[in-house]
Parts: C-alpha cells; sequence; structure tokens
C-alpha cells in the first residue's frame, strides 16, 4: 500500500513540475475531476440534504462551472455572486442569499432575478426585507454551539432560539413567506456533538411552530463540514455525515426539505498551490526560506481561516526545522517558524494540497505583487 501511495506522490509530483515549467509559480491547480467526485461523495453521504455550494469559499469560474454542470444549487452572499452564476445559466431557484445582513439594493437585486429565498437573523434585517422584497421566502438563522470549530460565527451570526418563532410568525404578518430555520455550526468543525445540538435545538423549533400554526417546510444546516489538510489525519467527514444522517432521520420527518452550504468540503480537497523558493537566509541559527506566495496572497487562510497546511517538497535527506515566509516587505508575512525540510535551494518548489477553500478567494493584491495564477486539469 505505502509503494502504491509513493508512486502516486511521485506521478504528481512530476505533474507540478511540468505544469509550473508551463505556466510559472505561484501557480493554484484546480483539479475538475476531483470537485465532482467530492459534490457527489457528498450527495451519497448525505442522501436527504441538497447542497448549495458555498460560492465564497472559492469563486473561481471554473469551479462554479462543474457544479453548475452537475445540477448543485448555490449559497450566495452578494451580487457579484449571484451575477457570475446566472451569467452560467443557474436557475435563480438555485440560489440561496444566505447573507443575513443585506444591502437594500442587493436584495431589490436578488428579487427581480428571482432569487428569493433568503435568510435573516434579526428583526431589523426582517423589516428591511419586508421593504424590499415582500413575498421573499425566509429561512431564520438561529445561534447554535460553535464549541471547537476553526472559525466559530455564532458570535456575529445567529438569533437567540426563543426568538426564531415570533419573528417568523411577524415575517407572515409584513408578507413575507417563513419558510424554515437555518443554522451553522461553524467552520472545519470536527465536534460532531454541535451538529447533534444544532439539529435538536431546530427540530424543537419547529415542532414547536407547527403546534402554534406556523408550517415550516425548510431546514437548512448550514457547512462548516470538515477535510483533512495532513496525511495523518483522519476523514472527519465520515462520522460527521454518518452523525448528521442518523440525527435527521430522527428528528425530521420526510417532507421536509434539508439544504446545506457546504464549501470547504466540496472544494478544499480538489486544489493545490504551488510555490517556489525565491530567496533564502540563516536567521537565528535556523535556515529561512522565501516563497513567492505568502499570508497576503493563496495562504490569506492561515490568517482568516485560522488553517494549517501541509507543506510538501520534492527533495530527500536529513531535515531540520525551517521558517518558510513569503514575498512581500511586511515582517508579517511569516508562513511558518515550524517546518520539517531538507535543505532547499532558490528555484525549488514547495507545495500544499486540500488549499481550494478560503485561500485565493481571501488573496490580496498587497505590494502590488501578483496573485497566483491559476489553471485547470
Amino acid at each position: 500500500m505505502k509503494k502504491s501511495s509513493d508512486g502516486h506522490k511521485a506521478k504528481w509530483q512530476n505533474n507540478i513540475k511540468r505544469l509550473v515549467a508551463k505556466h510559472g509559480s505561484p501557480l493554484f491547480i484546480i483539479n475538475r475531476s476531483k470537485l465532482a467526485e467530492n459534490l457527489q461523495r457528498f450527495r451519497q453521504m448525505l442522501p436527504r440534504v441538497e447542497p448549495f455550494y458555498a460560492v465564497k469559499s472559492n469563486p473561481h469560474i471554473e469551479i462554479l462551472k462543474v457544479f453548475a454542470r452537475m445540477g448543485s444549487n448555490f449559497d450566495v452572499a452578494s451580487r457579484g455572486e449571484m451575477e457570475a452564476l446566472l451569467k452560467l445559466g443557474v436557475k435563480p431557484n438555485r440560489m440561496l442569499f444566505a447573507n443575513t445582513v443585506k444591502k437594500p439594493e442587493v436584495i431589490k437585486f436578488a428579487m427581480s432575478k428571482g432569487i428569493r429565498m433568503m435568510t435573516f437573523d434579526s428583526e431589523y434585517e426582517l423589516n428591511k426585507m419586508a421593504e424590499t422584497a415582500p413575498g421573499a421566502e425566509v429561512l431564520a438563522r438561529i445561534k447554535v454551539p460553535n464549541v471547537g470549530s476553526i472559525v466559530e460565527l455564532s458570535v456575529k451570526f445567529g438569533l437567540e432560539p426563543p426568538d426564531a418563532i415570533p419573528l417568523l410568525a411577524k415575517a407572515h404578518k409584513l408578507g413575507l413567506k417563513p419558510m424554515g430555520l437555518s443554522f451553522h455550526v461553524g467552520s472545519q468543525c470536527t465536534n460532531v456533538e454541535n451538529y447533534i445540538e444544532a439539529l435538536e435545538l431546530a427540530s424543537i423549533i419547529m415542532r414547536d411552530a407547527k403546534l402554534k400554526q406556523l408550517s415550516l417546510e425548510v431546514l437548512d444546516i448550514g457547512g462548516g463540514f470538515p477535510i483533512m489538510h495532513f496525511d495523518n489525519e483522519s476523514d472527519y467527514f465520515i462520522n460527521t455525515a454518518k452523525t448528521i444522517n442518523s440525527e435527521i432521520n430522527r428528528l425530521f420527518e420526510s417532507n421536509i426539505r434539508i439544504i446545506s452550504e457546504p464549501g470547504r468540503v466540496l472544494c478544499g480537497p480538489a486544489c493545490t498551490l504551488v510555490m517556489t523558493v525565491i530567496g533564502k537566509s540563516i536567521r537565528g541559527n535556523k535556515h529561512w526560506y522565501y516563497l513567492d506566495d505568502g499570508v497576503y496572497g493563496a495562504l490569506s487562510g492561515i490568517v482568516f481561516d485560522h488553517c494549517k497546511y501541509q507543506y510538501q517538497v520534492m527533495k530527500k535527506g536529513p531535515t531540520q526545522i525551517s521558517t518558510l515566509a513569503g514575498p512581500t516587505c511586511d515582517g508579517f508575512d511569516v508562513i511558518s517558524n515550524t517546518e520539517e525540510l531538507p535543505e532547499l535551494e532558490i528555484g525549488d518548489l514547495v507545495y500544499i494540497d486540500n488549499i481550494g477553500a478560503y485561500s485565493t478567494a481571501t488573496a490580496t493584491d498587497f505590494n502590488n505583487i501578483p496573485r497566483a495564477g491559476a489553471v485547470t486539469i
């Protein structure tokens, strides 16, 4: 098994060298077949859950094309995301406007294009939507536990659960159509208890709503599904999916539509970032290697996504603890201080797999250094 794995890795490294020789570095490689495989896997492992790909995780047009062709729905948060999908021919009823704080003019744009399903988490937002989007289908986003998630979202988003039914009832009085509930357990959530508690809470609210003659049809279980970043990690998603399936079947009748907003789990494992060593020094008795991309570029996930990556090289030999740094003139642009690496030379390649989510999507143009070029395979 190890020999087969080594053979696959060697083949992949040869492909990386070939692509960099042709397209230059830094290079962001998008694997179409892996994207399709990830979406198919999600559907197989969560058969009752309709995926709405979270465009914000990576809005690259080639990624959107793959998911659009496969009939995925989409979670959108801005006019730009809507326009990109509409240009690809994605129907408005395949989009969920899942930003709980929306500009009035963007709400009007969404409605004018037929994008009617939206989320909210405050009475102020509800009143705004009633004025700008009469007849919109609304989901109340509730606050749920985010314990153990790498990126916690419950501080900024989610209304208190006891407020959900009164606000959904008010939505009806305001001329909106209350459709159901939404929640998010936090991003890169490896604590499956978050899903258990959130689903239980949602089921209590929906049962109570039914007793109050408020029939809810939709439950949006958000995103946050975890992926592997290191070779020695467990595939957390397997256990997460099993638990979610069990809880959904236990708590919700078959007529309840279950949707979700997967981003990372669909695009994350399908992309690789390749960088070149452009400088080298010894500082504090430690090797420093300067790469042509860093935390202001496609490695922005280190800052904004609190992500840790596995840095791989194509050399063997004795290793020593080394520092990787980015190409900008800012001292903050240090990628990692604790990498066990063989000695590298200027021109050597360093690459990261499983970096599709919240990487190029949050990259900047600081120092006017070009962002990583993208290529699809």
